[in-house]
């Protein structure tokens, strides 16, 4: 029998019995982390060495098993093994933390580099607030933590985190590694889920898909295989409707038709389009769906709820904004022709510009109207406008806020108009913690005027958000270009409010006489009305074409172009100022083939960083592909890994005039970015910009995506392809299409009714 106060089933010494690696008996041992001696690249597998209850010589631990660290007390279960290279070592099937039992040992276990900036003063503190139970209140109630002096807000929750879902869940680790996950994906399932998590996968493993982070669908139903879920089950069928739904609104849909719903879900499930419909049906009784009549499409609507609420509620505090009077009760600021003239003629000379007649009409309308959207095209004026409406509203004594989409768009605004501006998220007072905007109908923006730069880059659900912020007596003015691309996230809110017609609109269609020695400049407007980008080597000092009809030829190309020929011309750097603009993500000249030449040529030596990034190197050119309100990093911005810092637990990328500090946890949400999308650059300006088109992106090939990436560029744009590919793209005017009812809800609103609702 063995005795279980000794250690290792019967030794007092860290050594295994004699017999156990022939064997293969399951053992368990307990011990403290030593120190974690190898980590693999995709941070699952791991070799530690930890000291048996303090006694006796290391034992080398080996297996895929979560982050430790020092000074951690463990306990694994597996067998000894001799290894012929490595030699007597234990293969762990599972490890746990094991939770301290005295006050030293919890406050050695809290400034073990679980969170960093949680050193031994604060520990202590931590203990000395919390008491002998300290982390079960951790576990179970985390709010005590605010309580704890000079421990933040975004460290206490980090920490609540971390010991959740270390203690007390080897078992759930196990499990979860049986059907799968591997160690960083476990971790954010149990941070999530808790003690919980075993009981709720078994229960309905889809979730999985649409509650964690990380998850897919692909992967839940993997896992529902594995736990023996049945093909035909309503689980599966709901689940695969919401995942068909989600998809649609990355791609920018507001709401799917019924019957193209039913029949995609049912197609990529290989399922009877009847289950698909029963569950339609099921998910709308369980409000996990919002169904509409449109009676004028002859169709029904499928929303995900929280955009059915969003296209609602923008409609409905749009159309209020525009009935209810300004700051001066709905009258004129210009108080008359004659003194709105002496006004801008007076802003003229002090900002040093002549307004021409449709500019300044775009200047009264924003200070005379509610609503008003200014439209126009690169050259055209807008960042002027811009000027001038905020000095006249200065000069007003107005309450103004000036906001953007990103934090480049916002620094160009601030830039241009010696104006504070602000990111949208950070003008609402973005919460990370709770995903929350602290800025709302109950507590609004303290403004009279706000002016929106980039709006075209503004979805349904941020709409939703600003304009709950703003009271009814204040004044919105958005600006932006129609002819870009819509939106990443659902929506066309740009194209939607202009196509109401509720609100004032201003197009400015002159193209001013700097703006037109710029060949950038001519040639966006040449692909907007229709015509062949010229490039002509004499023409423009700023814009070529290059023809290449092999596709391999024009990859070679665009990889000398940024390694060799622009930075040789223009003094440009390849790692920072030039970007590679692509249509398509697959193929010879897709995203995914483009970083990895254009990474081979630029970045060939840089170190691999390992666990947790996806291949990434240490120099290399990425790219945030979600936002990270914790980092305050958006999708879209790009920059550049530095170093490695906190014992390598943390990447560090420069984002232009910042470093941003990536804990390994967070590193999924950053792709290589020496070539990116041309949907990813919105709202972004490059030095240079380089355009792979070519008819091998036929099913691309759309005019206002051509147009989006030449008005990316800044100083030099090279468009690399074929003259026939130009010739279709700019052919091409069906436009994105995207299903929303924005339009017909303003519409609606602006009547003083409502658009069809739920049935």
């Amino acid at each position: 029998m063995t005795d279980p106060k000794l250690d290792f089933s019967g030794r007092r010494s860290g050594l295994p019995p004699r017999d156990a690696a022939d064997t293969g008996e399951v053992r368990r041992i307990e011990g403290e982390v030593e120190r974690v001696v190898y980590e693999s690249p995709d941070g699952g597998y791991r070799v530690m060495r930890i000291k048996p209850d303090g006694r006796g010589d290391p034992v080398k631990v080996v297996g895929r098993f979560p982050p430790l660290f020092p000074g951690q007390t463990v306990r694994a279960e597996g067998r000894w093994e001799t290894d012929r290279r490595f030699g007597q070592q234990f293969r762990a099937t599972s490890v746990e933390v094991v939770a301290p039992t005295t006050r030293v040992g919890v406050e050695r276990y809290l400034s073990s580099g679980l969170v960093k900036g949680i050193g031994a003063g604060t520990a202590k503190r931590i203990v000395e607030a919390l008491g002998d139970d300290t982390l079960r209140v951790i576990a179970d109630d985390p709010g005590r933590l605010r309580g704890v002096k000079g421990l933040g807000r975004a460290k206490a929750a980090s920490l609540a985190e971390v010991v959740q879902a270390q203690l007390g869940v080897g078992s759930t680790v196990a499990f979860l590694h049986s059907i799968g996950l591997g160690a960083g994906l476990a971790r954010r399932v149990i941070g999530a889920w808790g003690k919980d998590t075993t009981r709720r996968i078994q229960a309905n493993p889809y979730d999985l898909a649409t509650e964690i982070r990380g998850i897919g669908f692909q992967t839940a139903d993997q896992i529902a295989r594995t736990l023996g879920l049945p093909a035909d089950s309503p689980l599966r069928m709901r689940a695969g409707v919401l995942h068909q739904l989600a998809e649609m609104a990355n791609r920018g849909h507001v709401y799917v038709p019924a019957a193209a719903l039913a029949a995609e879900a049912a197609r990529a499930l290989g399922a009877d389009l009847v289950l698909v419909e029963a569950a339609i049906g099921d998910l709308a009784a369980a409000d996990r769906v919002v169904l509409e009549d449109l009676p004028e499409r002859n169709e029904r609507a499928v929303y995900l709820p929280v955009l059915a609420q969003a296209e609602r509620q923008v409609a409905r505090r749009l159309g209020e904004l525009i009935r209810v009077g300004g700051p001066s009760g709905g009258q004129s600021e210009s108080a008359g022709d004659a003194a709105f003239e002496a006004t801008v003629a007076a802003v003229e000379r002090e900002l040093r510009i002549e307004l021409a007649p449709l500019q300044r009409d775009a200047v009264r309308a924003a200070v005379e109207r509610k609503v008003v959207v200014i439209t126009g095209g690169p050259g055209t004026g807008k960042t002027t406008i811009i000027r001038a409406i905020v000095r006249l509203l200065q000069r007003g004594g107005k309450r103004l806020a000036l906001a953007a989409p990103t934090g480049r768009a916002a620094r160009r605004m601030a830039e241009a108009t010696e104006h504070g501006a602000a990111t949208i998220h950070r003008l609402l007072e973005f919460h990370p913690p709770t995903s929350e905007f602290q800025r709302n109908e109950d507590q609004p923006l303290d403004v009279d005027w706000l002016i929106v730069d980039e709006a075209s880059m503004v979805d349904l659900p941020l709409m939703e958000a600003l304009l709950e912020a703003l009271r009814p007596d204040a004044r919105l003015v958005l600006v932006g270009d129609a002819d870009q691309l819509p939106s990443v996230g659902p929506g066309a809110v740009l194209g939607d409010v202009i196509a109401s017609g509720v609100v004032t609109v201003v197009r400015l269609s002159e193209i001013f006489r700097q703006a037109a020695e710029s060949g950038i400049v001519v040639n966006a407007h040449r692909v907007n009305r229709g015509e062949v980008p010229k490039g002509e080597r004499d023409e423009w000092p700023d814009f070529f074409t290059v023809d290449r009809e092999d596709p391999g030829d024009a990859q070679r190309l665009v990889v000398e172009l940024v390694a060799e020929r622009i930075p040789a011309k223009f003094g440009l750097d390849p790692m920072t100022q030039i970007q590679v603009l692509a249509p398509m993500r697959r193929g010879v000249l897709g995203t995914q083939a483009l970083n990895e030449v254009l990474r081979a040529r630029l970045n060939p030596d840089g170190p691999e960083i390992g666990a947790g990034a996806r291949g990434l190197r240490l120099g290399d050119r990425v790219m945030q592909f979600a936002n990270n309100y914790k980092l305050e990093v958006m999708n879209g911005e790009v920059g550049r890994i530095e170093e490695l810092a906190a014992g390598g637990q943390e990447v560090r990328v420069r984002f232009e005039d910042r470093v941003v500090g990536y804990p390994r946890g967070e590193l999924d949400a950053l792709d290589l970015a020496y070539a990116c999308s041309i949907h990813k650059s919105q709202g972004s300006e490059y030095p240079a910009v380089v355009i792979p088109f070519h008819t091998q992106h036929y099913v691309m090939l759309r005019r206002n995506l051509l147009y989006t990436a030449i008005t990316r560029g800044r100083k030099v744009v090279v468009v690399v392809g074929n003259a026939r590919a130009r010739r279709i793209e700019v052919q091409e005017t069906q436009l994105e299409s995207r299903f929303t009812r924005l339009a017909e809800r303003l519409r609606a609103a602006r009547a003083g009714g409502e658009a069809p609702s739920s049935s």
